[in-house]
Protein backbone atom coordinates (compact mmCIF):
# COMPACT_ATOMS: atom_id res chain seq x y z
CA UNK A 1 0.00 0.00 0.00
CA UNK A 2 1.29 3.48 -0.90
CA UNK A 3 2.33 5.56 2.09
CA UNK A 4 0.44 8.84 1.66
CA UNK A 5 2.61 10.67 4.13
CA UNK A 6 6.08 9.48 3.15
CA UNK A 7 8.78 8.10 5.41
CA UNK A 8 9.71 9.38 8.83
CA UNK A 9 11.94 12.41 8.35
CA UNK A 10 13.85 11.52 11.50
CA UNK A 11 14.74 8.04 10.28
CA UNK A 12 18.33 7.64 9.19
CA UNK A 13 21.03 10.28 9.50
CA UNK A 14 18.77 13.35 9.48
CA UNK A 15 21.58 15.66 10.59
CA UNK A 16 23.41 15.09 7.29
CA UNK A 17 22.51 17.63 4.57
CA UNK A 18 20.49 16.11 1.70
CA UNK A 19 22.33 15.18 -1.45
CA UNK A 20 21.91 17.52 -4.38
CA UNK A 21 21.07 20.61 -2.37
CA UNK A 22 19.69 23.31 -4.68
CA UNK A 23 22.09 25.92 -5.97
CA UNK A 24 20.91 29.46 -6.65
CA UNK A 25 21.16 30.27 -10.35
CA UNK A 26 20.40 33.51 -12.16
CA UNK A 27 18.00 32.54 -14.93
CA UNK A 28 18.80 33.87 -18.40
CA UNK A 29 17.07 33.57 -21.76
CA UNK A 30 18.22 30.48 -23.62
CA UNK A 31 18.70 28.23 -20.59
CA UNK A 32 16.88 24.88 -20.67
CA UNK A 33 15.17 24.30 -17.34
CA UNK A 34 12.91 21.50 -16.07
CA UNK A 35 10.13 21.94 -13.56
CA UNK A 36 10.75 19.09 -11.12
CA UNK A 37 7.11 18.76 -10.05
CA UNK A 38 5.51 18.50 -13.51
CA UNK A 39 8.41 17.35 -15.68
CA UNK A 40 7.83 20.24 -18.10
CA UNK A 41 11.17 21.05 -19.71
CA UNK A 42 11.76 24.07 -21.89
CA UNK A 43 13.91 26.96 -22.94
CA UNK A 44 13.66 30.19 -20.98
CA UNK A 45 12.00 32.68 -23.30
CA UNK A 46 11.55 35.55 -20.85
CA UNK A 47 12.05 36.42 -17.19
CA UNK A 48 9.44 38.77 -15.76
CA UNK A 49 11.17 40.05 -12.65
CA UNK A 50 8.30 42.28 -11.51
CA UNK A 51 5.88 39.34 -11.57
CA UNK A 52 8.38 36.84 -10.23
CA UNK A 53 7.74 34.58 -13.22
CA UNK A 54 9.61 32.97 -16.08
CA UNK A 55 8.27 31.63 -19.37
CA UNK A 56 9.46 28.26 -20.66
CA UNK A 57 8.90 26.87 -24.16
CA UNK A 58 9.25 23.16 -24.87
CA UNK A 59 10.31 21.46 -28.10
CA UNK A 60 6.69 21.46 -29.33
CA UNK A 61 6.62 25.28 -28.96
CA UNK A 62 4.23 25.03 -26.00
CA UNK A 63 4.79 27.86 -23.53
CA UNK A 64 4.05 27.86 -19.81
CA UNK A 65 4.74 30.33 -17.02
CA UNK A 66 6.41 29.26 -13.78
CA UNK A 67 7.19 31.16 -10.57
CA UNK A 68 10.81 31.92 -9.84
CA UNK A 69 12.25 30.11 -6.85
CA UNK A 70 13.05 26.49 -5.91
CA UNK A 71 11.87 23.31 -7.56
CA UNK A 72 13.75 23.30 -10.88
CA UNK A 73 16.48 21.29 -12.55
CA UNK A 74 19.30 22.64 -14.69
CA UNK A 75 21.36 19.97 -16.44
CA UNK A 76 19.84 17.47 -14.01
CA UNK A 77 20.89 19.37 -10.91
CA UNK A 78 18.42 21.08 -8.52
CA UNK A 79 18.43 24.87 -8.60
CA UNK A 80 16.66 27.86 -7.13
CA UNK A 81 15.74 30.11 -10.06
CA UNK A 82 16.61 33.74 -9.42
CA UNK A 83 15.93 36.76 -11.68
CA UNK A 84 18.77 38.82 -13.21
CA UNK A 85 19.64 41.94 -11.30
CA UNK A 86 21.21 45.18 -12.45
CA UNK A 87 24.47 44.05 -10.90
CA UNK A 88 24.54 40.85 -12.96
CA UNK A 89 24.03 42.56 -16.31
CA UNK A 90 27.26 43.56 -17.99
CA UNK A 91 27.20 46.74 -20.00
CA UNK A 92 27.39 45.80 -23.67
CA UNK A 93 29.95 47.64 -25.77
CA UNK A 94 28.52 46.42 -29.09
CA UNK A 95 25.06 46.42 -30.57
CA UNK A 96 23.47 43.26 -31.95
CA UNK A 97 24.75 44.24 -35.40
CA UNK A 98 28.33 44.43 -34.13
CA UNK A 99 28.51 48.24 -34.16
CA UNK A 100 30.01 50.12 -31.23
CA UNK A 101 27.25 50.91 -28.75
CA UNK A 102 26.56 54.59 -28.04
CA UNK A 103 25.35 54.92 -24.46
CA UNK A 104 22.90 57.63 -23.51
CA UNK A 105 22.32 58.80 -27.07
CA UNK A 106 18.76 59.69 -28.00
CA UNK A 107 17.14 58.41 -31.15
CA UNK A 108 17.37 60.93 -33.97
CA UNK A 109 14.37 62.35 -35.71
CA UNK A 110 13.68 60.05 -38.65
CA UNK A 111 15.37 60.95 -41.92
CA UNK A 112 13.16 61.46 -44.97
CA UNK A 113 14.84 58.42 -46.53
CA UNK A 114 13.29 55.01 -45.88
CA UNK A 115 14.01 51.30 -46.05
CA UNK A 116 11.12 49.14 -47.24
CA UNK A 117 10.95 45.40 -46.60
CA UNK A 118 8.40 42.92 -47.89
CA UNK A 119 6.71 41.71 -44.72
CA UNK A 120 6.32 41.99 -40.98
CA UNK A 121 8.79 39.21 -40.25
CA UNK A 122 11.48 40.96 -42.31
CA UNK A 123 10.88 44.19 -40.37
CA UNK A 124 11.02 42.42 -36.99
CA UNK A 125 14.29 40.69 -37.85
CA UNK A 126 15.90 43.92 -39.04
CA UNK A 127 14.73 45.65 -35.85
CA UNK A 128 16.12 42.88 -33.66
CA UNK A 129 19.63 43.09 -35.08
CA UNK A 130 19.93 46.67 -36.38
CA UNK A 131 17.37 48.48 -34.21
CA UNK A 132 19.92 50.38 -32.09
CA UNK A 133 21.86 51.46 -35.18
CA UNK A 134 18.75 52.58 -37.04
CA UNK A 135 17.58 54.77 -34.14
CA UNK A 136 21.00 56.41 -33.90
CA UNK A 137 20.99 57.07 -37.66
CA UNK A 138 17.33 58.10 -37.75
CA UNK A 139 16.34 55.48 -40.33
CA UNK A 140 12.79 54.12 -40.38
CA UNK A 141 12.01 50.64 -41.70
CA UNK A 142 8.52 49.94 -43.05
CA UNK A 143 7.00 46.74 -44.35
CA UNK A 144 4.93 46.62 -47.53
CA UNK A 145 2.96 43.39 -47.35
CA UNK A 146 4.33 42.36 -50.75
CA UNK A 147 6.00 43.99 -53.75
CA UNK A 148 3.52 43.20 -56.54
CA UNK A 149 3.05 46.95 -57.11
CA UNK A 150 6.69 47.91 -56.67
CA UNK A 151 6.56 50.42 -59.52
CA UNK A 152 3.62 52.20 -57.93
CA UNK A 153 5.29 52.12 -54.52
CA UNK A 154 8.42 53.80 -55.89
CA UNK A 155 6.39 56.36 -57.85
CA UNK A 156 4.39 57.28 -54.76
CA UNK A 157 7.52 57.67 -52.64
CA UNK A 158 9.11 59.96 -55.28
CA UNK A 159 12.78 59.51 -54.31
CA UNK A 160 15.25 62.40 -54.47
CA UNK A 161 18.87 62.90 -53.51
CA UNK A 162 17.71 64.00 -50.04
CA UNK A 163 14.96 61.38 -49.83
CA UNK A 164 16.33 58.00 -50.82
CA UNK A 165 14.52 54.71 -50.95
CA UNK A 166 16.03 51.31 -50.24
CA UNK A 167 14.03 48.12 -50.78
CA UNK A 168 14.88 44.65 -49.46
CA UNK A 169 13.35 41.83 -51.50
CA UNK A 170 12.99 38.14 -50.65
CA UNK A 171 13.99 35.41 -53.14
CA UNK A 172 15.87 37.72 -55.50
CA UNK A 173 17.27 35.01 -57.77
CA UNK A 174 17.36 34.64 -61.58
CA UNK A 175 13.95 33.87 -63.04
CA UNK A 176 11.93 34.59 -59.90
CA UNK A 177 8.86 36.83 -59.84
CA UNK A 178 10.64 39.09 -57.36
CA UNK A 179 13.54 39.57 -59.76
CA UNK A 180 11.23 40.55 -62.61
CA UNK A 181 9.50 43.10 -60.39
CA UNK A 182 12.80 44.53 -59.14
CA UNK A 183 14.07 44.94 -62.72
CA UNK A 184 11.16 47.29 -63.45
CA UNK A 185 12.60 49.94 -61.10
CA UNK A 186 16.30 49.15 -61.38
CA UNK A 187 18.33 52.04 -62.68
CA UNK A 188 16.06 54.71 -61.28
CA UNK A 189 17.96 57.46 -59.49
CA UNK A 190 18.02 57.48 -55.67
CA UNK A 191 16.50 53.99 -55.46
CA UNK A 192 18.34 50.83 -54.45
CA UNK A 193 16.65 47.43 -54.64
CA UNK A 194 18.64 44.53 -53.21
CA UNK A 195 17.63 41.07 -52.08
CA UNK A 196 18.64 37.80 -50.56
CA UNK A 197 18.27 34.36 -52.20
CA UNK A 198 16.00 32.81 -49.56
CA UNK A 199 12.36 31.93 -50.23
CA UNK A 200 11.46 33.61 -46.97
CA UNK A 201 13.34 35.62 -44.37
CA UNK A 202 13.03 32.65 -42.00
CA UNK A 203 15.84 30.99 -43.96
CA UNK A 204 18.21 33.87 -43.26
CA UNK A 205 18.48 32.55 -39.70
CA UNK A 206 21.22 29.96 -39.51
CA UNK A 207 19.65 26.50 -39.11
CA UNK A 208 22.12 25.63 -36.38
CA UNK A 209 20.41 28.19 -34.16
CA UNK A 210 17.33 25.97 -34.29
CA UNK A 211 19.25 22.76 -33.70
CA UNK A 212 18.93 21.52 -37.29
CA UNK A 213 21.50 20.88 -40.00
CA UNK A 214 19.57 22.61 -42.79
CA UNK A 215 16.19 24.11 -43.56
CA UNK A 216 13.82 21.47 -45.00
CA UNK A 217 13.07 21.57 -48.72
CA UNK A 218 9.38 22.20 -49.40
CA UNK A 219 7.99 21.07 -52.80
CA UNK A 220 6.55 23.70 -55.11
CA UNK A 221 2.83 24.21 -54.80
CA UNK A 222 2.87 23.84 -51.02
CA UNK A 223 2.70 26.73 -48.60
CA UNK A 224 6.32 27.15 -47.57
CA UNK A 225 5.85 28.24 -43.95
CA UNK A 226 3.25 25.57 -43.21
CA UNK A 227 5.52 23.03 -44.85
CA UNK A 228 8.49 24.09 -42.74
CA UNK A 229 6.46 23.77 -39.54
CA UNK A 230 5.20 20.36 -40.61
CA UNK A 231 8.67 19.06 -41.44
CA UNK A 232 10.09 20.34 -38.15
CA UNK A 233 7.26 18.80 -36.16
CA UNK A 234 5.81 22.13 -35.06
CA UNK A 235 2.07 22.90 -34.84
CA UNK A 236 0.83 24.17 -38.22
CA UNK A 237 -2.97 24.09 -38.22
CA UNK A 238 -3.56 27.84 -38.59
CA UNK A 239 -1.95 31.26 -38.82
CA UNK A 240 -1.59 31.42 -35.04
CA UNK A 241 0.75 28.43 -35.21
CA UNK A 242 2.76 30.11 -37.96
CA UNK A 243 3.07 33.28 -35.87
CA UNK A 244 4.19 31.23 -32.88
CA UNK A 245 6.78 29.44 -35.01
CA UNK A 246 8.20 32.76 -36.18
CA UNK A 247 8.44 34.06 -32.62
CA UNK A 248 10.39 30.94 -31.74
CA UNK A 249 12.76 31.46 -34.68
CA UNK A 250 13.20 35.14 -33.87
CA UNK A 251 13.96 34.33 -30.24
CA UNK A 252 17.01 32.36 -31.40
CA UNK A 253 18.56 35.47 -32.94
CA UNK A 254 20.75 37.43 -30.55
CA UNK A 255 23.11 39.15 -32.97
CA UNK A 256 24.36 39.34 -36.55
CA UNK A 257 26.31 36.11 -35.94
CA UNK A 258 23.02 34.18 -36.03
CA UNK A 259 22.19 35.31 -39.57
CA UNK A 260 23.44 34.23 -42.98
CA UNK A 261 25.97 36.55 -44.70
CA UNK A 262 23.73 36.91 -47.78
CA UNK A 263 21.14 38.65 -45.63
CA UNK A 264 23.57 40.64 -43.48
CA UNK A 265 25.32 42.22 -46.42
CA UNK A 266 22.15 43.40 -48.10
CA UNK A 267 20.78 45.13 -44.98
CA UNK A 268 24.11 46.84 -44.34
CA UNK A 269 24.16 47.97 -47.97
CA UNK A 270 20.71 49.55 -47.65
CA UNK A 271 21.59 51.35 -44.42
CA UNK A 272 24.72 52.80 -46.04
CA UNK A 273 22.70 53.86 -49.09
CA UNK A 274 19.94 55.74 -47.26
CA UNK A 275 22.34 57.44 -44.82
CA UNK A 276 24.91 58.54 -47.40
CA UNK A 277 25.10 62.35 -47.46
CA UNK A 278 23.73 63.91 -50.62
CA UNK A 279 26.29 65.36 -53.00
Amino acid sequence: MVDRYGSDVLSGDWKKPPRGRSQEVVVERGMVIEDASTGFCGEVMAVEKDLGMMILEDRRLVRRSFPLGPGYLLEGKPIVARPPSAATKATATRTASGSRAVRGARARVALPSRIYVEGRHDAELVERVWGDDLRIEGVAVEYLGGIDDLVGIVDEFAPTAERRLGVLVDHLVPGSKETRLAEQVSGRPHVLVVGHPYIDVWQSVKPSRLGIDAWPTIPRGQDWKYGICRELGWPHSDQTDIARAWKHILSRVDSYADLEPEFLGRVEELIDFVTEPSA
